[in-house]
């Protein structure tokens, strides 16, 4: 679901000539509010594939990001393309490996994902939050090109080529901030998920939903009442 600053970083720091003739993936590419699809697919790759967890606009095909390894085999993509999906994903490590693995060696990953206060968005599926370190930490068996906070709300934006004589950096110890547990963690356990903390963001969320309906729906109610 990219903002017009997540469009904006690709259109800047992606060229026509890495894409032209390239296979392409987008790893998260349901077109909630808006995609990066109609800019990519404007500089003409042999192949562009949008892959979710779920069928919907832009979505090719229904795959994991944990499991990109084992649908499309490896070095497989030229350019790998993640736009807001990365804080979404539960084993975050896992789906960053898979993209570092699916990518040909001296291709590029361009990610987007949101960092610490950004607000709970899509509960109860928002587990993470990253910052300018931890990308240059999780990608630091890449060459970083570009790395830039998002200008509109906090968010990061990084694009890396895969280097040659690539050499994974395993994350599995690493830890982030968690939505789930209002701290920094490695893994996410079935009881993270019954903390107060995160029961009290659903309730939030709840709120909210109800209250954007109300809203939406006394409108229409106006409307109608005005037409009468």
């Amino acid at each position: 679901m990219p903002g017009v600053s997540a469009i904006v970083f690709g259109a800047k720091h992606l060229t026509k000539e890495e894409i032209q003739g390239k296979r392409v993936i987008d790893v998260g590419a349901c077109d909630f509010n808006g995609s990066i699809r109609p800019l990519i697919e404007s500089w003409k790759p042999s192949e562009y594939i949008g892959v979710d967890i779920i069928e919907g606009p832009c979505v090719d095909i229904v795959c994991s990001a944990d499991n990109l390894v084992e649908k499309f085999g490896k070095e497989s993509f030229d350019v790998v393309i993640s736009v807001e999906m990365l804080e979404h994903s539960r084993c975050w490590q896992k789906s960053i490996s898979n993209m570092k693995q699916i990518c040909k060696p001296e291709g590029f990953i361009m990610l987007t994902t949101r960092s610490y206060g950004y607000p709970c968005h899509g509960y109860p599926n928002d587990f993470w939050r990253f910052e300018l370190e931890d990308m240059k930490n999780i990608f630091d068996d890449c060459d970083i090109l570009a790395l830039e906070e998002d200008y509109q709300a906090p968010g990061i934006f990084i694009k890396t080529r895969k280097p040659k004589a690539f050499q994974e950096n395993y994350l599995s110890d690493y830890k982030l901030y968690s939505m789930v547990t209002n701290g920094p963690i490695n893994i996410l356990t079935d009881n993270d998920f019954k903390s107060p903390y995160f029961y009290r963001l659903g309730m939030k969320q709840k709120i909210k939903n109800l209250a954007s309906t109300f809203i939406r729906d006394s409108g229409k109610l106006v409307s109608n009442l005005m037409q009468i």
